[in-house]
């Protein structure tokens, strides 16, 4: 890294002040860093999403394991522009395939939940570090800086789901009223699965797009929280100063040169003789308060204490030259002894707690999981709630929505009737047909109706009977009837024969049939 082109101040941060320098650094390179990304990861998804057309949920979950290796070449684009130029998008992509082939498996395996992803990257794809190497770097790098690394991931997945939320809601607000008056939720969780899967894609397009905007500032961050713990660490800033005072004085070298040419006699020795510097051997000032022995002592005993020697005893099994002692019969190795004792520490047992909560949500979600998906099979196997005991009686309603409800008052033939009326008439068709589906409600499946329902509480008690068939019709009536009795709207010819057809398969011909 050349720190005279760098594209910003180098110098100590605060760790928020960091985050806040990546931030900038996105929003001036947003364009490549946008434009690589989408050109990246749209594809993948739009394969993803062709192969498994029939798990909507699976194909977004394959692509958010992949981010790993999409959130590399954001951290080139960067690093490049930071110390020099910054790539185009084809010089981007181009070294996207190289990018990937260092320790991809790992990145996608054991270290995929890692918190603090962004701000570990750097040092496997900048500083090329594995294995040992890479360990004993991230245990420097994270004496600092690396809370605040895994606050920004769990910030991020916030503000994804935030936003995802956010867009579908828009979404829905900008839907028509009259699309909107058709949609049920309890409608839409007993239809069918394939029903919805363009829902369910139109959904994790949504998300995919969230993260053309908002993946390249995550990667930003983090790789300014990186650099700002190096700037720390190897204290560039002062390296920096030193680089700036040795262009200042490399003006006058030439000048002391010709001064110390002039200081040498002609004979090549010195004109001013120096004292040696080296420190005498025998003891002197003797007589003094302080002498030689006396300070030479006190610079031994201050030497022999710390900081400047350290002595660590050490009361635990080591591996080193010398043999390990030999366990006596009857007692555990020291190895054994030394592996329990290291797992016997506060932070283990954490993260052992951490890991059984771990298991048991995943153990719960599979379970949920298997429930949604053989929701269907369940339904059929596993037994209904008891049917509630009916109310006492109470009398009928005479008329509901201005509409007369007696049995008597409808013609023996309802199809018939209405085919009639629908040519010449077909607001009174359409009354008739929702005046007699009514009068079947009431008497038929004793629906407890009253004259203060709507047309929509009517409905949620014919959904109640947990027949489709009766509700389609119910529902598809109902939208109709309403459009021509209070929008003035007459449905066209072919509904007719639609409507008639399915009064013929739910209630035959005549009234009390």
């Amino acid at each position: 890294m050349r720190l005279n082109d760098a594209s910003v101040v180098i110098r100590p941060r605060t760790t928020w002040e960091a985050i806040d320098l990546g931030i900038l650094l996105s929003q001036r390179h947003r364009r490549v860093l946008m434009s690589s990304w989408a050109l990246v990861t749209v594809p993948v998804f739009v394969l993803l999403s062709v192969l498994l057309w029939e798990s909507p949920a699976l194909a977004l979950g394959l692509f958010w394991w992949l981010k790993p290796a999409f959130e590399r070449l954001p951290l080139y684009i960067l690093s490049s522009a930071l110390f020099g130029q910054a790539p185009s998008v084809q010089q981007a992509l181009r070294q996207w395939p190289r990018l990937l082939k260092p320790q991809l498996l790992a990145s996608l395996t054991w270290r995929r939940l890692s918190l603090s992803r962004s701000f570990t990257l750097p040092v496997l794809q900048l500083e090329g570090l594995g294995g040992v190497a890479r360990q004993q770097r991230l245990a420097v790098l994270q004496q600092r800086d690396a809370g605040a690394a895994r606050w920004l991931t769990l910030i991020g997945m916030l503000l994804e789901s935030v936003l995802w939320i956010g867009i579908i809601s828009l979404l829905y607000l900008f839907l028509p009223g009259q699309i909107e008056l058709d949609w049920d939720w309890q409608t839409m969780i007993a239809s069918s699965a394939q029903d919805w899967l363009w829902l369910e894609h139109l959904s994790n397009a949504l998300y995919v797009l969230i993260l053309i905007v908002w993946e390249p500032v995550y990667v930003a961050c983090g790789f300014s929280l990186y650099l700002n713990r190096r700037t720390t660490l190897e204290a560039w800033d002062i390296e920096l100063v030193f680089r700036r005072l040795r262009q200042r004085l490399s003006a006058v070298v030439a000048s002391v040169l010709m001064l110390g040419l002039l200081l040498v006699g002609p004979a090549g020795q010195p004109l001013l003789a120096a004292e040696s510097s080296a420190a005498p051997a025998s003891p002197r000032l003797l007589q003094q308060p302080l002498n030689s022995q006396a300070a030479s002592s006190a610079i031994n005993a201050i030497l022999d204490a710390p900081p400047f020697k350290n002595t660590e005893t050490l009361t635990r099994y080591r591996l080193g030259d010398a043999e390990p002692e030999r366990p006596q019969a009857g007692q555990a190795p020291g190895w054994l002894k030394a592996l329990l004792e290291l797992f016997d520490t506060p932070r283990l047992a954490s993260l052992a707690s951490i890991i059984e909560v771990l298991l048991w949500t995943t153990v719960i979600g599979l379970l949920v999981l298997l429930a949604w998906r053989y929701r269907e099979w369940l339904q059929t196997f596993v037994s209904r709630r008891p049917a509630p005991q009916l109310s006492p009686q109470r009398p009928l309603p005479a008329q509901l929505f201005g509409l007369d409800l007696g049995r008597d008052s409808l013609p023996d033939d309802v199809a018939a009737e209405v085919e009639r009326l629908w040519a010449s008439q077909p607001r009174e068709a359409l009354g008739l047909l929702y005046r007699a589906l009514l009068v079947r409600l009431l008497h038929d499946y004793a629906l407890p109706l009253t004259s203060a329902d709507t047309e929509g509480q009517v409905l949620d008690h014919v959904q109640r009977l947990q027949q489709p068939q009766l509700h389609a019709f119910s529902s598809t009536l109902t939208v109709h009837w309403q459009n021509i009795a209070y929008g003035h709207r007459v449905p066209p010819l072919a509904l007719q024969t639609q409507l008639c057809a399915g009064w013929r398969a739910l209630f035959g011909h005549g009234v009390g049939q």
